[in-house]
């Protein structure tokens, strides 16, 4: 066999190469939606498994994207499975080895009507580690629409509807929207059953355990060095009622939590240190109220009174919207039923 025919082959083979090359197709998949770090996992061990579904594709990661390299009727069905997982982790914030792995591996319809809602909720906000913040319930989704259509909110409702983490997730959305310049939450500090003035330590060591609840829920949005610079340059403020006397709040998100445990006096005037391009959610529980019993809630007669008014909003939460332990909802009802009960006696 002469040199030629060897030649002659390296050429046909070259061709073939060619050829085969032409008809691979690129495509670049964006994860700006969901937390890159949660889609691939730790050390890159969910992006393995996709890879591993898809031996014949090359599938790379670059920052918030997957470029992926192969035959176009294998790329279709591969970025209709990351769709499936980008709307999972849009709903969810995050997903495990074994539900990515299920995903992967079912079918196109099966995995989609499994895993995904026919329409997903807006994640309100992105908190540490990928953790999504969002309206669960449907009162609470309305308290969204709300919020979003006037600029002061009333929610009234049992313990455990989420109408604090809710406010709060409004408030942090804005701020990092840059929709309003800082935010502040505000509680009377009203004794529950306790005395102040027995607690230990100074006025700020004995006020925090009150403010707690606003300190958790902006622990789960907004990451600690970050929180902390937020609270050290005052674009994030955590104070008692009393506090807010005096100021006019500009450019704020303003939060009253725990409203049914402040005065006429004190509600009117939180109400009307609302300054321009601010907006106010203001959240209690009118079956918990802490104040004196000569003391009547300025929260009732509030929201009564300022019902009409264009530009204020009023949402009623109740046991439906409980996202705490399941039994928090029978407890409720069962104190509602109670008080039914009591009330009837009465009259």
């Amino acid at each position: 066999m002469n040199f030629n025919h060897f030649k002659g082959l390296n050429l046909i083979s070259n061709n073939k190469l060619k050829i085969k090359q032409e008809t691979l197709t690129e495509a670049i998949i964006n994860l700006e939606s969901v937390n890159p770090m949660e889609f691939f996992g730790v050390n890159n061990g969910k992006l393995d498994l996709l890879k591993k579904s898809f031996p014949l594709l090359k599938i790379l990661s670059r920052g918030t994207q997957i470029k992926i390299t192969g035959a176009e009727d294998q790329i279709a069905v591969a970025k209709e499975k990351i769709d499936v997982l980008i709307q999972y982790l849009e709903r969810n914030g995050n997903v495990s080895h074994n539900y990515f792995e299920q995903i992967l591996g079912g079918e196109d319809t099966e995995s989609k009507d499994m895993f995904v809602e026919k329409n997903p909720q807006d994640v309100l906000v992105y908190g540490p580690n990928g953790k999504s913040v969002r309206a669960r319930t449907q009162n609470q989704k309305l308290m969204v629409s709300m919020a979003e259509k006037n600029d002061i909110i009333f929610a009234i409702g049992p313990a455990g509807t989420g109408k604090t983490y809710t406010a709060v997730a409004l408030a942090v959305r804005a701020l990092k929207n840059k929709m309003v310049k800082k935010i502040i939450l505000t509680r009377p500090a009203v004794e529950a059953g306790e005395s102040l003035g027995f607690l230990p330590g100074d006025l700020k060591e004995k006020i925090d355990p009150y403010l707690r609840p606003l300190y958790d829920a902006l622990d789960d949005m907004i990451p600690a060095d970050k929180l902390g610079y937020y609270m050290s340059t005052r674009v994030i403020e955590i104070a008692p009622l009393a506090y807010m006397r005096g100021r006019t709040l500009d450019h704020a998100y303003i939060i009253l939590d725990e409203a049914q445990n402040t005065t006429d006096l004190q509600i009117k005037m939180f109400l009307t240190r609302i300054g321009s391009n601010a907006k106010a959610i203001i959240t209690g529980d009118l079956s918990q109220i802490d104040l004196p019993k000569n003391q009547k809630s300025g929260l009732d007669k509030a929201a009564r009174i300022l019902k009409n008014i264009d530009g204020i909003a009023h949402i009623e939460l109740d046991e439906e919207d409980v996202v705490r332990h399941r039994l928090v909802k029978a407890i409720i009802r069962a104190y509602d039923k109670d008080k039914e009960r009591e009330d009837n006696i009465k009259n």
